[in-house]
């Protein structure tokens, strides 16, 4: 019986002046019983009508020896299992005149085992730190004081290039005070560091939409161990631009869950509503966007996630970078930003009738007092009807290509055209050689060889043959 059902019956004596021996009868409870009851309510009031626990509750009268001999069986990696570990404990104890303990007192020694020293041994560091570690979340003190990037691969089916399904990546860099998006990336291939190079020059430049203000260039940028986060251009352009750039430990995701529940929030609720979502224990479904209508959906999911309050901070990501209002270290031009982000740099010869790449011809006025000089050229490979001309370090001009002025034609686009036509030209020839082999004549057979007699290794002398 609880607290609460003893205080029931004992408040009709105390209350009502019901002698004890009359409840007694009543209750079917020892006189002597609600005595002792009566007794502990007047020394502790109600808190003594609980249930007292035994000094020795917990405890075993076993041999310390034994304890500790069960809980390292408890602990031996594999864990034998509990009824294993009696069996071996009772071979111990006959041999070593111990009593032997029931199967009920081992599994209790094993089950008061502490879980962190349980998973340490049986699952290993990794798993301990996870679950049991202290973990120190960080947290910027204002925009743009750190931004973190990362690339997550979408659960969608986009039509790719050559007509096929193709699962896109997408980069993200995220303002870590204000949780808002500055630049993302969404393409085809495996991350490399040109798709975060483009992240980052979205990130850090000004947008032409007035209601994406996040620009400039941060103090911290705190990425992974990826090979493009790693990557010599990455840590080059980071000291040009006086970034401090940090990883985070390797095999550790403790620190990025900022950006990781944004990935999230991109899964469920954008793709989960667009046409070639992939979703877990189904087929396969059949892909209808494009990567330019996949990139229109994110952007303007993007601009919604800024603008609607934030759980934890209480206003949206915009407001919160927008603050009380503030400059932001911005590069001199974005000729310079290019400069250092656009890694895509080629090598070229000014012609006479401009300069050649890819198959396009691209010209400038000012490429005229170059003619015959070896430039840089440095291009957008989403876009490369422009390139930009450097002399070494310095910025000489843009150049166009004149047939595709206008529009935007991509670098993939390029190399799947030409890849196209290369296939199409080897099925044309493929057909030849087959209408070939059908309608020839087979070769005539070449005449056989006149026999002659092997050359003799041994050498004659002209006054032998006289």
């Amino acid at each position: 019986m609880d607290a609460d059902g003893r205080w029931r019956i004992l408040r009709l004596h105390v209350e009502d002046q019901v002698p004890l021996a009359v409840l007694a009868r009543n209750h079917g409870i020892g006189l002597r019983t609600l005595e002792r009851w009566h007794a502990r309510y007047r020394a502790a009031g109600l808190e003594g009508l609980g249930r007292t626990m035994r000094a020795d509750a917990g405890g075993h009268h076993l041999p310390a020896e034994l304890i500790a001999l069960i809980e390292g069986l408890g602990l031996a990696r594999p864990r034998p299992s509990v009824a294993a570990i009696h069996r071996a404990v009772a071979k111990v104890c006959a041999g070593q005149g111990w009593p032997i303990p029931s199967y009920a007192v081992v599994w209790s020694i094993i089950g008061a085992l502490d879980p962190g020293m349980v998973t340490l041994a049986l699952e290993g560091p990794a798993s301990y730190r996870d679950k049991y570690e202290l973990a120190l979340r960080r947290a910027a003190d204002r925009p743009n004081a750190m931004w973190q990037a990362d690339h997550t691969l979408l659960d969608i089916l986009l039509v790719g290039t050559d007509g096929k399904p193709v699962r896109p990546w997408l980069t993200v860099v995220i303002d870590d005070c204000s949780r808002a998006v500055c630049g993302y990336s969404v393409f085809m291939d495996a991350p490399s560091s040109m798709q975060t190079a483009l992240a980052l020059r979205q990130a850090i430049w000004h947008k032409p939409d007035p209601g994406w203000p996040m620009c400039g260039i941060p103090d911290v940028l705190y990425v992974d161990h990826g090979s493009d986060f790693t990557s010599d251009h990455l840590t080059h352009t980071a000291i040009d631009l006086h970034i401090r750039l940090i990883h985070s430990a390797v095999a550790r995701p403790q620190g990025r869950g900022k950006i990781e529940r944004f990935f999230g929030t991109v899964n469920t609720e954008l793709l989960a509503a667009l046409p070639g979502h992939l979703t877990g224990g189904r087929p396969w479904p059949t892909p209808e966007l494009s990567l330019a209508e996949l990139d229109a959906a994110i952007r303007s999911f993007v601009a919604d996630y800024n603008d609607r309050p934030h759980s934890e901070l209480g206003t949206s990501p915009r407001t919160a970078w927008i603050a009380e209002g503030w400059l932001p270290r911005m590069p001199d031009s974005l000729e310079d930003l290019d400069g250092l982000l656009l890694t895509v740099a080629r090598p070229r010869t000014v012609r006479r009738d401009g300069i050649h790449f890819q198959g396009l011809r691209y010209i400038s006025p000012t490429l005229s007092g170059f003619v015959g000089r070896a430039v840089v050229i440095r291009y957008d490979p989403r876009d490369i009807t422009e390139v930009r001309v450097f002399d070494h370090d310095d910025f000489l001009c843009r150049a166009v290509d004149q047939a595709h002025h206008g529009e935007q034609v991509s670098l993939k686009e390029i190399q799947a055209a030409r890849n196209a036509r290369r296939r199409a030209l080897r099925q044309g020839i493929n057909e030849r050689i087959a209408v070939l082999a059908d309608h020839s004549a087979a070769p005539a057979p070449r005449p056989p060889r006149p026999q002659t007699s092997p050359a003799s290794k041994l050498k004659v002398y002209q006054e032998d043959l006289s």
